[in-house]
Parts: C-alpha cells; structure tokens; sequence
C-alpha cells in the first residue's frame, strides 16, 4: 500500500506562467560526482537513489545542504549505514531522467526516491506522457533490481498555467503511486502563504530551511524500509 505523508511545501505560487523551466545544467559534469564508485562504498550500505531535477540537485543552496545529502544525514545519525546517489539535474524532464535511467542503474539500488514531473508541468507538456515516463522510470528499475522499494514524489504547478491542467497535473501523481504501488510523498498547496519563507526568491526553489522539511518527510517514509533491511548501529 502506498504511504502518503504531506509535505508543506509547493510550486504554487511560483509567478508568471511564461516564468522558464528550473536552469539547465549538463549531467556528464556530475556523473562520477553523483555515482560513487562501488569499491569506494560500504557494501552493507543500503543504496538510495534520487532521481529528480533542481529541486533534488539543490539549486541555489549548497548541494550538501540539499534534501539527498540531509535524508542521508538524518538516517546515519539514527545508525543507519545508507549512501545517497544524488542524481539530481537542474532543468531535467521525465523523459530526460528516464533517458539516463540505464546509466544510473548499473550499481545496485534498494531505493530510489523519484522527484520529477515539474519541469514538464511548466513547459505544459502533455500529461499522458509525463505519466508514461515516470511509469516507465519505475517498471525498469524493479526489472533491474527487483527487491527495489520506490517513493515517488508528488509535485504542483502554478495555478495560472489553467485550473483543468493544474487540477490534473496534482492528481496524476497519487494516481501513479497507486497504479505501481509506490510509497508516495505528496506536495500540499494549501497554506502556501505561511511556507512561503522556505522558497528561495525565485519562489519555486526550496531554502537550506525548506530542503530541511523535505528531509525530515522523506526520511519519515524511508526509514521503515531501511529498518527492514539493515538493523540501526
């Protein structure tokens, strides 16, 4: 069954419609950086993957603060042995992070925390696709690690992209969760006035206190699977 945590933060609010797509910046330059190597890492370790755009890459804030790097933090202090694969990319689609899932997926994975969707919304893509794509990101990772647990990351658009769009694009991601019986944490709009402070200037990306937030509700689902795989230090 799906686990649904509500996260206080959200992309509403976030200005003009015409605003860009979250900045572009080119994968190769972080693969070796993002992919640790194998024999450099504890074999006993659980192996977390996030696959997600700007907001899993840590735009504007130092990467170490992003929420990867905090999940990862808060679950070693708790005993834990787990490496966070941050595999974030500042612009990234659905179809790019599927494009570069191969890649990625040639060291073992127990979870992968999947964080995009948004920057199609933007662009206004069409949903039926972004929908494959994340489908599609989840299938071929339980076919190359079948023991894998996926938490798929539920995201929002500005309301003035259209009320039937917007209303369609926040739907599609429980609906997905539910389709590929993922673990889900969802994104809230409501009471966006009073989290407005955890949104850097741009107000799409999240401040050192807002990645803190989304650390301690990621953390809160993934922490059962790690429990059931590895017993705390």
């Amino acid at each position: 069954m799906p686990i649904a945590l509500a996260i206080a933060l959200s992309t509403l609010g976030c200005g003009d419609a015409s605003a860009p797509a979250m900045p572009d910046t080119s994968y190769s330059d972080r693969q070796e950086a993002s992919i640790p190597a194998p024999a450099e890492t504890d074999t006993e370790a659980v192996e977390i993957l996030f696959l997600g755009d700007s907001i899993t890459a840590g735009y504007g804030v130092d990467r170490a603060r992003a929420f990867p790097s905090m999940v990862e933090m808060r679950l070693r202090e708790a005993g834990y042995s787990v490496n966070a694969i941050d595999a974030g990319v500042s612009g990234d689609t659905s179809t790019g992070g599927l494009n570069r899932l191969d890649w990625l997926l040639q060291r073992p994975i127990d979870i992968l925390v999947l964080e995009l969707g948004g920057n199609d919304g933007l662009r206004g893509l069409d949903l039926s696709m972004t929908r494959s794509n994340l489908g599609a990101i989840i299938e071929r990772t339980r076919e190359t690690w079948p023991d894998v647990e996926v938490v798929l990351v539920g995201m929002q658009v500005p309301p003035n992209l259209g009320r039937d769009y917007t209303r369609e694009f926040a739907a599609m991601y429980p609906e997905v969760a539910n389709q590929h019986e993922t673990h889900f944490v969802a994104f809230l709009a409501d009471g966006f006035e009073d989290i407005v402070h955890l949104l850097q200037d741009d107000g799409i990306h999240p401040t050192e206190e807002g990645h803190a937030l989304i650390a301690e509700k990621v953390e809160a689902v993934i922490e059962p699977i790690v429990a059931q795989r590895q017993s705390p230090a």
